[in-house]
């Protein structure tokens, strides 16, 4: 299949890769000066990224979820499946639903279930929308589990954000335990006992939150945000992913600070 992948980032790049190791004709397209992945024909725009394009996966931050899908839509061909994979919520999920609901296009509301630096195109995901079948087919054929709901987009979406009431706030908790027992001079022990929980995968999942959690503090902010307002659209308390989005943004403000050459480093989770 002819394939373009938006946005070229830590998922967006690994997934371009694999497209193209497994044969596909694979396009790119970053609003940034992203990398351009091996195997992957870096486009000079938007337009020229999916014209053409059987399937557009979109890995962009969610808060161009809607205004992307709008600037694509009159190049994209008749029959184009439109899969957007980003962390947005259920609504804006919809939102672009509605952008290309009369053009002769499907629409894909794919949620990503896992820690794509991790497991790559093999993570497992969630879709709905019309769309959803053809994603299926193409990303089961990389290897990765994926769950079809017969819902309307932002079914998918909604379940990210559900994942995230758990997912968040353990990777905090870990990151802070972690700390304190570094602090404490027994991080080896606290490790261990993180590990008793998690199982065999534990040593790989307590790096993966310690780097992760700070390195994307600020789009991670965002989904659990969009996770507050889901909790509350449902009429279900919030106090938990509340504290992990104050957390987050505690973090990004550090992240802020140490970015500047008068500021001293910190810890991975302070």
């Amino acid at each position: 299949m002819h394939i373009a992948v938006i946005g070229l980032g830590e998922a967006g790049s690994r997934y371009a890769t694999a497209l193209a190791a497994a044969g596909h004709e694979t396009t790119g397209f970053d609003p940034g000066p992203a990398a351009t992945p091996s195997g992957v024909h870096r486009a000079a725009d938007l337009a020229d990224a999916v014209r053409d394009a059987e399937l557009v996966l979109l890995l962009t931050p969610a808060s161009l979820s809607v205004r992307l899908a709008t600037q694509a839509r009159p190049a994209l061909a008749p029959g184009t499946c439109w899969a957007d994979l980003t962390a947005a919520s259920p609504a804006t999920m919809t939102e672009a639903a509605e952008v290309l609901a009369d053009a002769p296009v499907s629409f894909a509301d794919v949620a990503i279930l896992g820690t794509v630096p991790l497991t790559g195109a093999r993570t497992g995901v969630v879709a709905s929308g019309p769309g959803g079948p053809a994603v299926a087919r193409v990303l089961r054929g990389l290897g990765a589990p994926v769950e079809l709901l017969t819902s309307s987009a932002g079914a998918a979406a909604a379940r990210k954000l559900l994942r995230s009431v758990l997912m968040k706030p353990l990777a905090l908790v870990i990151c802070e335990a972690v700390e304190a027992a570094r602090a404490a001079g027994c991080e080896e022990w606290m490790r261990e006992q993180i590990t008793d929980q998690l199982g065999a995968d534990g040593p790989v999942m307590i790096d993966r939150f310690l780097t992760g959690t700070r390195q994307h503090a600020e789009r991670r902010s965002a989904e659990i945000r969009a996770t507050v307002g889901y909790l509350d659209s449902l009429g279900v308390p919030s106090e938990m992913s509340s504290a992990s989005e104050r957390a987050l943004l505690r973090l990004t403000r550090r992240g802020c600070l140490e970015a500047s050459p008068e500021s001293p480093a910190g810890s991975p989770c302070s």
